[in-house]
């Protein structure tokens, strides 16, 4: 297999193949998010709804995917925390007793694959995709995975990484594998 094209983004910072692309000074990940799609020009409504999770795996994804057809590129990804950063907001809004009124658009994310939804939605894919709940980072994994997708035919790129989000800790390492 063969690895095209990679990003990166942590610390305010986002490297496309090794190179910096966009860098904040900003403290929090909703506001580097919201300053990188200003800055890079992403145009696509929905990325204002969607939650912290699925910005860094959209935003990571996009510096590669761009505007080329990907209806048959697969989607694997992996963290470690799954959706726990929205699913502690989504239950703040139920035990809020003054303010109790669980919200349906923060419900829709507190499943991590979500973000796998959006990234395919933006790019019109129409093949497989995965999202693992790992420990760490495991390349190899992903990278067999992948292989096995491509080998069936299903696939003829597939976009692996890790997107890692909870709190004010984050980082997404994408990558895109042909055979």
């Amino acid at each position: 297999m063969k690895k095209t094209d990679s990003c990166t983004i942590e610390h305010s910072k986002i490297t496309v193949n090794g190179l910096p692309v966009f860098e904040s000074q900003t403290e929090t990940f909703h506001d580097f998010a919201k300053e990188a799609y200003k800055s890079l020009e992403i145009n696509y409504s929905k990325f204002h709804k969607m939650d912290n999770l699925s910005k860094l795996a959209f935003l990571a994804s996009e510096m590669i995917l761009k505007d080329e057809d990907h209806s048959r590129t697969a989607v694997v990804l992996a963290n470690r925390s799954s959706s726990l950063d929205t699913d502690f907001k989504y239950q703040e809004s139920i035990n809020s007793e003054e303010n109790y009124f669980p919200s349906p658009a923060v419900f829709v994310y507190t499943l991590p694959n979500i973000c796998v939804g959006e990234i395919s939605i933006r790019h019109q894919m129409q093949t497989e995709n995965a999202f693992f709940v790992l420990d760490e980072l495991d390349e190899q994994f992903l990278n067999d995975y992948a292989e096995q997708i491509l080998l069936s035919g299903k696939a003829e790129k597939v976009l692996c990484g890790w997107t890692e989000l909870y709190q004010e800790n984050y980082k997404a390492f994408v990558y895109l594998l042909t055979l």
